[in-house]
């Protein structure tokens, strides 16, 4: 076996051979002297690395690689699931002003905002991506000259720079489950987060874990090592991130640190300093804050671009560098298949979350995730009453609000929210929040259904820039006291089931669903009336209220509505979503009556594209007791 003595001195050997001088050799000279740009990308892991502190991590060309480079310490991707996270990254825009927030939910942007690839394509870039597209918008025109697993900077013409992307997987969710060595990382001795249960498969789970991110160490040296052999070194800006947070669960998916800081790492070399921030030095750090929608408009000042008005991401490096703000923020969505809203800002030390639908589980049965073993030991310990907090908060309803402070509980796991001595933080971060929604004209205080409803034939992102048809404020503070589970909230609910907006009735049946079944009692009838409300979104909540605190007739009735509502040829892959979420609440009883329907169902929606209609057929499959993987 190669020592691990050797793998060092071999990191070393690759990085410091990439100097930073200028170079006399036969470099491809650029066109405009813009430099090369180089993204190394991973997927599915925080900042479990040597070069951030990390002492089981075993990864010596990156830590050697952060020699040479400038490491950002405070990193969100925004989104703690691929697609989401990617989007921002392609448009330098939120999701939740686009609308694709929710997992694969191909929306479409409007006609005039472009992929970043589109600017520097146009500028003389040649751009390519190997290995991952998973963007969550769709009708946009090509971003890449070259996208796929072939994909390379070689095939430019001579003198043409490059943006080129080589995104690597070994880290994935899916390699969890692998039955991988674990050469570097013995499972006796991995650190297991306070949250986690402490069992053999959680350490297994966990070891895999590290053991992708070494294997990924060494991708990223070769990569490295290419570049220097093809003498573009010294003319190529490098980063190294991932793309969210671990795959493991309560990371992946989950929109705390712990789901959402990444690592990120830049080497300017020397011909290009000028263009990294001011603080640049080989070796250095920061927490200057950075965030996913941050990487287009940066990528565009390092090409000589001004970033266009409408991205709301800022320019961390090159001509156009912005000041850092004091604040990021996280988003969590539609899972796949299970419908949820979480939004997330952080500061330097504190992190805040608010749940806009605390009567779902965090843990909401996802078949993706409950392929790690980790999930399913931790949800069994936790039925079995074999588990003590905080490792049973996963499995069990939300607080409205949270607040956690990452230097005395790195884990998130002792909340704050109700602490009056971290009462002007909460109120800081809570007013941040809101004052960020408000700017970004966040999209996501409508059902998935409604936002696609309210914008006809334009786009998400246009739609809700309008505030004669979508009265954020408006509907921002009902859905704030829905989600409050303040009980003295419960008048003011009543009155919104009756309003002419139909978000707002929404949320004020989410609100009775949130308080429970003695708000349910005073909101009886008009909860009835609501399952025949002329939105449809309107009705599926109205039926989980009274499949979950109603009598027989009233769960005969919602059952009915359900099923005259799930089928997405009639009313919509969104809305069928939303639907069978709800009918796979019922009983075994009413499942068996229900089922030879189920199975006959039509499963697609013909007005969206393919992704979007997948969850619909997963949760028949679900609901029918099916194999899924």
């Amino acid at each position: 076996m190669i020592t691990k003595h050797i793998f060092v001195l071999a990191a070393i050997l690759i990085i410091t051979g990439c100097t930073d001088t200028e170079s006399d050799s036969s470099s491809t000279r650029l066109e405009g002297d813009r430099p090369n740009i180089l993204w190394i990308t991973t997927e599915d892991h925080g900042p479990h690395i040597g070069a951030y502190g990390d002492s089981f991590a075993y990864t010596p060309f990156i830590d050697a690689f952060a020699e040479r480079g400038m490491r950002y310490d405070m990193v969100w991707s925004n989104a703690p699931v691929c697609a989401p996270a990617r989007t921002a990254i392609l448009t330098g825009v939120y999701p939740p002003s686009t609308g694709s927030e929710h997992m694969r939910s191909d929306v479409n942007l409007p006609p005039f905002m472009d992929g970043y690839p589109v600017f520097l394509r146009d500028v003389g870039y040649y751009t390519t991506n190997n290995g991952k597209e998973d963007y969550n918008v769709t009708g946009h025109q090509p971003v890449w000259d070259e996208s796929s697993e072939d994909a390379h900077y070689r095939n430019r013409q001579d003198g043409q720079p490059f943006f080129a992307v080589f995104n690597f997987t070994e880290s994935h969710e899916y390699a969890l489950r692998s039955d991988r060595d674990t050469p570097h990382h013995d499972p006796d001795r991995v650190p297991v987060p306070s949250y986690h249960p402490d069992t053999p498969e959680v350490r297994r789970d966990w070891a895999r874990y590290y053991q992708g991110i070494s294997e990924i160490d060494q991708k990223v040296g070769e990569v490295l090592n290419e570049l220097e052999e093809e003498g573009l070194a010294d003319e190529t800006i490098v980063f190294f991130y991932a793309d969210h947070g671990s795959g493991m669960p309560r990371h992946k998916r989950w929109p705390y640190n712990s789901g959402l800081q990444v690592p990120l790492i830049v080497h300017v070399p020397e011909k290009y300093r000028h263009l990294a921030p001011q603080d640049y030095a080989p070796g250095s750090a920061t927490n200057d804050p950075v965030a996913f929608v941050d990487l287009a408009p940066t990528l565009l000042s390092l090409t000589g671009l001004e970033p266009p008005d409408w991205m709301q991401g800022r320019a961390f490096m090159g001509e156009y560098a912005a000041e850092p703000g004091d604040y990021l923020h996280g988003f969590r969505g539609r899972m796949d298949e299970r419908i949820d809203m979480v939004r997330s800002v952080r500061n330097g030390r504190y992190v805040y979350v608010r749940n806009y639908m605390p009567h779902r589980i965090y843990g909401q049965f996802l078949p993706y995730m409950f392929l790690t073993e980790t999930t399913r030991v931790w949800q069994d310990l936790y039925n079995e009453n074999e588990l003590e907090p905080p490792k049973t908060y996963f499995w069990e309803p939300k607080p409205a609000e949270e607040l956690y402070d990452l230097e005395s509980d790195p884990d998130e796991t002792m909340n704050l929210a109700d602490s009056k001595l971290h009462r002007e933080v909460l109120e800081e971060l809570r007013e941040a929040h809101r004052e960020h929604v408000m700017k970004t004209r966040d999209a996501g205080f409508l059902p998935e259904a409604e936002m696609h409803r309210r914008a006809g034939g334009e786009s998400i992102y246009e739609m809700a820039q309008d505030s004669s048809r979508y009265p954020l404020e408006k509907i921002f503070n009902i859905a704030s006291l829905a989600s409050s589970r303040d009980r003295e909230a419960l008048p003011e609910l009543l009155d919104a089931l009756d309003d002419e907006d139909p978000a707002v009735r929404y949320w004020a049946v989410t609100g009775i669903r949130v308080l429970g079944e003695y708000a349910f009692r005073d909101a009886t009838g008009q909860i009835r009336n609501a399952l025949t409300d002329e939105n449809p979104s309107v009705q599926v909540m109205a039926a989980e209220v009274l499949v979950r605190y109603g009598n027989d007739d009233d769960i005969e009735a919602a059952a009915g509505k359900l099923l005259e509502l799930a089928p997405p040829d009639k009313n919509g892959a969104f809305i069928g979503i939303a639907a069978m979420n709800v009918l796979e609440r019922l009983d075994e009883h009413h499942i068996e009556r229900i089922s030879p329907f189920i199975k006959e169902m039509p499963l697609k929606d013909p007005n969206v594209p393919e992704r979007p209609n997948e969850y619909v057929e997963r949760l028949t499959k679900i609901l029918l007791g099916e194999e899924l993987y």
